[in-house]
């Protein structure tokens, strides 16, 4: 068990680009009851981690530590804790949105946030799992209920969400179609996908019909334009705000329905950042912890 009293995280005093974030050196937590602290391996860089930088969004105004999955080891517990002790390995997702902070060398985690890690994969592999597979989970499963058989479209399907909905679908026996840059296909073939379209040279809508099942990691257009390539009674989940009113107006006309539903060094959570916004990456960022 380390005796530091203090730990680096990757902090922000202003929004703005990933030129914000700096190393920085805080009072290490200590756990309250039913709390674990964590030694952090690794930390999952998604999304809403890089909108909550630019924009504060739940968070509001910094300073504030990003950061929701994690990997680590137990460092300590707090008073009732019983499923976890220290050196224990573990990961998970800290309670969105305020439960933020696995940016860090430590972060305090609420026991029902922690899972023991698997021995079969490593820190880096834990996590880059949580958020992604609980958001693909819910929006393929308790959301559009997939099933064994039917035609399911995923948008940005190398991406954090995609890659992970591909194996999850696969899984459940349906016929995965993925979307994605030509140089991501192969990617998207190992992981089982039967076909895969290039979005810069093809039109979706026109190269896919009779989907039971769409994931729009994307939104805008690409929301509307899923509702087009639907079966009567298919569903496009969408984890993103689809624009406008008409999008469900245009669902409902239709018969369908809609619903919202590389790794990096702690110290260069900013390059991580900057390639998170280009929006092009392929599978998830993840953030190691030494």
């Amino acid at each position: 068990m380390s005796t530091e009293r203090t730990m680096r995280v990757i902090g922000q005093d202003v929004l703005g680009g990933p030129e914000v974030l700096k190393v920085e050196t805080v009072e290490r937590p200590e756990p309250r009851p039913n709390e674990v602290l964590v030694r952090v391996r690794a930390a999952g860089v998604n999304p809403t981690d890089w909108k909550h930088r630019a924009s504060g969004g739940f968070l509001g105004k910094p300073p504030f530590t990003l950061g929701w999955d994690l990997s680590g080891t137990v460092e300590k517990v707090g008073i009732g804790v019983a499923a976890f002790a220290p050196g224990d390995d573990v990961f998970g997702m800290l309670p969105y949105p305020h439960g933020h902070g696995s940016h860090a060398e430590y972060v305090v985690a609420p026991v029902r946030a922690l899972w023991h890690k698997p021995a079969s994969i490593d820190h880096v592999q834990a996590a880059a799992l949580p958020l992604v597979s609980l958001t693909a989970l819910q929006a393929l499963g308790e959301v559009a209920d997939l099933r064994a058989g039917q035609r399911v479209l995923i948008h940005a399907a190398a991406g954090g969400v995609g890659h992970v909905a591909v194996q999850i679908a696969k899984e459940r026996g349906a016929h995965v179609i993925g979307t994605a840059s030509a140089a991501k296909h192969d990617f998207l073939r190992d992981l089982g996908a039967e076909e895969v379209i290039d979005y810069r040279e093809t039109d979706f809508t026109e190269a896919v019909k009779d989907v039971d099942v769409v994931l729009d990691t994307i939104g805008g257009s690409t929301s509307t334009g899923s509702l087009r390539v639907l079966r009567p009674g298919g569903v496009v989940v969408s984890i993103l705000p689809v624009g406008s009113r008409k999008f469900f107006e245009e669902a409902e006309a239709l018969g369908v329905r809609a619903t919202i539903a590389g790794t990096f060094p702690l110290a260069d959570a900013a390059e991580a950042h900057r390639l998170g916004d280009t929006g092009r990456t392929t599978g998830k960022l993840v953030l190691t912890v030494d």
